[in-house]
Formats: C-alpha cells, sequence, structure tokens
C-alpha cells in the first residue's frame, strides 16, 4: 500500500504551495456541499435539533485522538466563561442553519451563506475599532444588495428558510469576533477543543426532545454528515495553512455549483437564476472584503519590519 501511495506523496510534495492550497480548498467544497445535502436529506426522518447533536458528537470522537495524543495540558484556561458564551451563539447559529437547510433549497441556502464575512466586517468595525475606508463600505453594500436579489423582499413571500441562513451568518459572524478575540491568548487546540464539548453539551436537551431512532439508512447519512463535515474543516484548515486566503477563496464559490448539483440530483431543486446572481454579488463582496484585510495586514507588517532596528 505504501508503494502505492509514494509517487502521489511525491508529486503532492513537489507542487507549489498555492496549488496545494487551491486542491484542498477545493475539496473542502465537495464535503460542505455533501454535508449540506445530507442534513436536508435526515431532516425528512428527524428533526434538525437532532441532527444538530450527532454533527457534534462525531466532532468529539473524531477529536479524541488529539487529546489522547497531546494530554488535556492544552484546556487549562482562564477564559471558561468566554469558551461557554462563544458557545451558545455557535449552537444558536447551527440550529438555524441546520433548520434552513431542512426547510430551503441546498443552493439558496449555499448562496446565503457567503454572507458571514460581510458581517463579521461590521463587526470588526464596532468591536475590534478597525478603520474602514469608502471602499470596503461600497463592498458590504453590495453584499447586502446580492442578499436582496435573492430574498426579493415586495416580489416573493419572504419565507423562514432564507431569514434563518441570514441569521445564522450573523451569529457566525459574531462567533468568528469573539475567536479572533480569543486566539490572542488562547491555542486552536484549546477553542476547538472547548467548542465541541460546549457544542455537543448545548446541543443534547432540544435533540432529547425531538429524539426519534434512527433508521439504518438514517445513521449512514448521519455518519456521512460527520465524516463530510470533519473531512472539509481539515481540508479548509489545510488550505490556510498552505497558502495566502486570497489565493483560495475564490475557489470556494464551487460549494455553489456542488451545492446545485447534488440539489438537483437528489431532490429534483432547481435554483433561479437570481439565486446565481445574487450569490455572485454576495461572494464577490466577501472575497473583495477579504483580499482587502490581507492587504492591510500585509502593510502593517513592513511598517512593523521597517521600523525594527
Amino acid at each position: 500500500m505504501k508503494t502505492l501511495i509514494e509517487p502521489y506523496r511525491l508529486l503532492w510534495l513537489r507542487a507549489s504551495p498555492e496549488l496545494r492550497g487551491i486542491i484542498m480548498m477545493s475539496l473542502s467544497t465537495v464535503g460542505f456541499a455533501l454535508m449540506h445535502t445530507a442534513i436536508r436529506y435526515a431532516s425528512f426522518e428527524m428533526s434538525p435539533f437532532q441532527i444538530a447533536f450527532f454533527r457534534n458528537a462525531f466532532g468529539i470522537v473524531i477529536f479524541a485522538p488529539i487529546i489522547l495524543r497531546n494530554g488535556i495540558g492544552f484546556m487549562k484556561t482562564k477564559r471558561l466563561g468566554a469558551h461557554a458564551g462563544r458557545s451558545v451563539l455557535n449552537i444558536c447559529a447551527m440550529f438555524l442553519y441546520f433548520n434552513a437547510l431542512a426547510v430551503t433549497e441546498v443552493a439558496h441556502v449555499t448562496a446565503l451563506s457567503f454572507s458571514a464575512p460581510i458581517f463579521a466586517s461590521i463587526l470588526a468595525v464596532i468591536v475590534l475599532g478597525e478603520r474602514f475606508r469608502i471602499r470596503r463600505w461600497m463592498a458590504i453594500a453590495i453584499g447586502f444588495l446580492g442578499m436582496l436579489l435573492i430574498i426579493r423582499p415586495g416580489y416573493i413571500p419572504i419565507e423562514a428558510g432564507p431569514l434563518m441562513v441570514i441569521f445564522s451568518t450573523m451569529f457566525w459572524a459574531v462567533v468568528l469576533t469573539i475567536t479572533k478575540i480569543l486566539s490572542r491568548t488562547e491555542s486552536s487546540l484549546t477553542i476547538v477543543a472547548y467548542m465541541n464539548i460546549f457544542l455537543a453539551l448545548y446541543s443534547l436537551p432540544p435533540a432529547l426532545w425531538f429524539w426519534t431512532w434512527p433508521t439504518l439508512e438514517g445513521w449512514v447519512i448521519l455518519v456521512l454528515i460527520g465524516v463530510a463535515g470533519t473531512v472539509a474543516q481539515l481540508c479548509v484548515t489545510q488550505s490556510l495553512r498552505e497558502t495566502e486566503p486570497t489565493v483560495v477563496m475564490p475557489f470556494d464559490f464551487l460549494k455553489l455549483i456542488w451545492a446545485t448539483m447534488l440539489g438537483f440530483w437528489v431532490f429534483g431543486e432547481v435554483p433561479d437564476t437570481f439565486v446565481w446572481i445574487g450569490g455572485a454579488v454576495i461572494f464577490a463582496s466577501s472575497f473583495y472584503l477579504a483580499w482587502r484585510e490581507s492587504q492591510l495586514r500585509k502593510q502593517t507588517a513592513a511598517c512593523v519590519s521597517d521600523r525594527t532596528p
């Protein structure tokens, strides 16, 4: 087996970091699209709250070997309250997103989910005190225009699903902001460990309230959700380790393509043109905000380097 894998490993190592990052980000979009489609499929049989619990339980199972390998020393923290509070917002975002997938087309949900960086940018101004110039505010305004193109209030009835996605991305933006603050003193392992623990604890009571035992097919779908979601997260992490976010972020748009294909194949869903246009507008706005933040970070680092004797 090792002999068969070795040529591919060498080929991977010879590839540029940019190419490796693009490949990993592209693979993550497949994983996320599979997970979202599986969540929608599983919601026909069981509650989204129960699906969320199993997703979080799988997170603990997969994280367990890391704890066994590293010990529990990295879990020492003086900010337990911040971890707990962050996870409250995280579980709210997850519940809203999973419930949205239960009632809304997969592609529709995916297109609106690109708006998270827009809300995160607004919070960066309010909470972190970052300064935005007119071009970044224009990008945020264009992002909101994309959301309006998808929802079209006044032209079509406003449904609960799209609203839940928007509120979910708003909660997620707050989670990202708190994570950025926590990362100043906490390691990534500490943040992820407490996230998995608290999310599993918070999702258990509503899961028990709506509990129904999955069928054999249901268990297979739940395993698929856990595996696809975990692999997708790992691919994103590795992608960002390989190269700059601005190199790989354009490929995140592939999620909408895979979600549309899977939605049509599994559920016969065909998103309208406005979903594609709105999704592209939101994504372009989010990409510009990420690119601009990366440029400013490089400029700041260069200034610091120039001042260093």
